[in-house]
């Protein structure tokens, strides 16, 4: 049972650590469009994206799929800024009359990419070949994000009670924060 909790931490511990914070800004990125009447959609997202993590990560752990980790490093802020452009780019949108099959399968695809990162991580912890450790690591990992979530979504209620933005001034203003952010690790990690 202490191999479920340590498991479990490590998902948790891999999300909020602030040291990789490139996983809280794409969640950040990803729960901007968002308010607490959308959490059911804002959930499903969230869920998708660990969903992708975990199958990169079982695909990783057997050997199916191997990827470079500079390319998987360059990669991962391109999701981030891809996802915070897009919020720019729609934030006149309704996104509360519903999703589209291309956003699921874009977070889906990003959780993916975010996995293959924490692969190689993975691969020197692990003990043996078995998949319910990397189930237990899932679940720390959806935690963590919806702890995220939350408290993205606390923030950004807060600031704009407070400041009086609109939503969709606040879906462009913390989109481009993200973005600004995202800018020197793309630089940092830049493989060519």
């Amino acid at each position: 049972m202490s191999d479920f909790w340590l498991y479990v931490k490590l998902g948790l511990e891999h999300v909020l650590d602030l040291g990789g914070y490139d996983h809280i800004l794409f969640l950040v990125a990803l729960c901007a469009a968002y308010t607490f009447s959308a959490w059911r959609k804002l959930l499903v997202l969230v869920t998708l994206f660990t969903v992708g993590h975990t199958v990169s990560l079982i695909l990783a752990h057997y050997d199916i799929v191997s990827v470079s980790g500079a390319y998987v490093e360059f990669l991962i802020p391109i999701t981030i800024l891809v996802t915070a452009a897009y919020n720019i780019f729609n934030a006149r949108r309704n996104r509360s009359s519903g999703l589209n099959l291309m956003l699921y399968v874009v977070t889906v695809f990003f959780g993916l990419v975010h996995g293959f990162g924490f692969a190689r991580y993975y691969g020197m912890i692990k003990v043996d070949e078995s998949v319910a450790p990397l189930l237990e690591f899932a679940l720390g990992v959806e935690l963590a994000q919806i702890i995220i979530v939350m408290i993205t979504l606390v923030i950004t209620f807060l600031v704009q009670g407070i400041l009086r933005f609109g939503q969709r001034d606040g879906v462009l203003i913390i989109s481009s924060i993200v973005i600004g952010m995202t800018i020197p690790m793309l630089v940092d990690t830049w493989p060519f």
